[in-house]
């Protein structure tokens, strides 16, 4: 999804005429009049606006990026333009820190009405220069049709390796600590990860998300990792808080899914997406949706914005009626390790990886995975992790 311009130039000695190249590709080695010249590239990381295309019904926008480079920079400036190849409107040079390789970028930006392009150009010593932008479209009649400019990924993790009356475990906080970062730095998620809770602790929590107000585009992914149990007398599966009793006929101490499920789906959050790493997880809902086929009818933006407009309510559970495996200590869970490995793909060429996508990944467990959805999740549904 990102798209670098990529441009070295060639001071040459006496008469030799001044030469350039353009490279499309993300790539440190440039050839020039047939002579191949390495660089190390500046790397541009926008913090927000996160996607590339947004609008906004507000003109004055807040501006976050950094760039980091193995050499020492030149110069790090904005530009914002009406059209990509168009000529600047506004430039502002940005300072490069002490050490010479870095730049923080933080700013507030008036953009006009109608459509904005703004750009970030990086130069190193080497002459080696890399462009990334942003466009954003602003008006009022702008955000019904698109991707909003504030919108948000939320992920709320709860993991509990340390328990008052079960068996401990090894890996669910370094599981849920791990896929955090994975999200908040590929994906740009806001997370929290709450560790070892007690029933009310969990509760408590998902009250203070149940209070949050979400806007319509928001996405919000839960996790469980810890242990789980099933109950035949009751017929219902449950999340084992912290500190759950080993003898409680009621399970009074216990999180049941009827209820987790009843809670998350009152959640105002329009797009909800749960993961449960637990034993047992598949019997949180025996509804199972059918994989849909993604069109690629459409671009990237147009699928985007079809898909945050339908209400999603989707689980993921490592297994079905069954125990599952905690891992090899350090090693993660076999359910974690392959959500890893999805979320590492960036979700390939699109850069948006779906459940449908995820899901793939989960067949390769021993155990049986479930998907599926629950309470007010409508047909075509989904819930899309947009890497940066």
């Amino acid at each position: 999804m990102k798209r670098y311009l990529i441009i070295l130039l060639l001071y040459c000695i006496g008469n030799i005429e001044v030469c350039a190249q353009v490279v499309s590709d993300r790539t440190n080695k440039i050839t020039i009049s047939n002579t191949q010249i390495n660089t190390v590239l500046p790397e541009i990381t926008w913090i927000y606006p996160r996607l590339e295309y947004t609008n906004s019904q507000v003109n004055e926008i807040e501006l976050k990026a950094t760039v980091v480079s193995d050499l020492k920079l030149k110069d790090v400036s904005i530009a914002v333009k009406s059209k990509p190849d168009g000529q600047p409107i506004a430039k502002k040079a940005i300072e490069i820190n002490e050490n010479g390789l870095e730049s923080t970028i933080e700013t507030s930006l008036f953009l006009n009405d109608g459509q904005n392009y703004i750009e970030i150009i990086a130069e190193n010593i080497d002459g080696g220069i890399v462009k990334d932008f942003r466009s954003i479209i602003v008006g009022m009649d702008a955000i019904s049709d698109a991707i909003a400019i504030d919108r948000k990924d939320y992920a709320l993790l709860f993991a509990t390796d340390k328990y008052d009356n079960w068996n401990d475990l090894v890996n669910p906080i370094y599981d849920a600590e791990t896929i955090a970062a994975e999200l908040e730095q590929l994906y740009g998620f806001e997370v929290e990860v709450v560790k070892n809770a007690s029933q009310d602790k969990v509760f408590t929590k998902l009250r203070e998300y149940a209070q949050k107000n979400f806007k319509p585009q928001d996405q919000l992914f839960i996790f469980f990792a810890g242990h789980g149990q099933y109950d035949d007398t009751f017929g219902e599966g449950y999340v084992v808080a912290s500190n759950s009793l080993t003898s409680d006929p009621g399970k009074n101490t216990y999180i049941s899914h009827n209820r987790l499920r009843s809670i998350i789906n009152n959640i105002s959050s329009s797009h909800i997406f749960l993961a449960m790493d637990v034993c047992f997880g598949g019997t949180f809902d025996e509804a199972l949706a059918s994989k849909r086929a993604l069109s690629d009818d459409i671009d990237n933006t147009e699928f985007i914005v079809k898909k945050l407009s339908i209400p999603t309510r989707k689980y993921l559970t490592s297994g079905s009626k069954e125990y599952v495996s905690d891992g090899i200590p350090g090693k993660h869970s076999p359910f974690a390790l392959r959500f890893l490995e999805a979320l590492k793909s960036n979700g390939g060429e699109d850069r948006i990886l779906t459940l449908v996508e995820l899901n793939t990944y989960m067949q390769k467990l021993i155990t049986t995975p479930r998907y599926g959805g629950f309470g007010n999740d409508e047909q075509g549904s989904e819930f899309l992790f947009i890497a940066r």
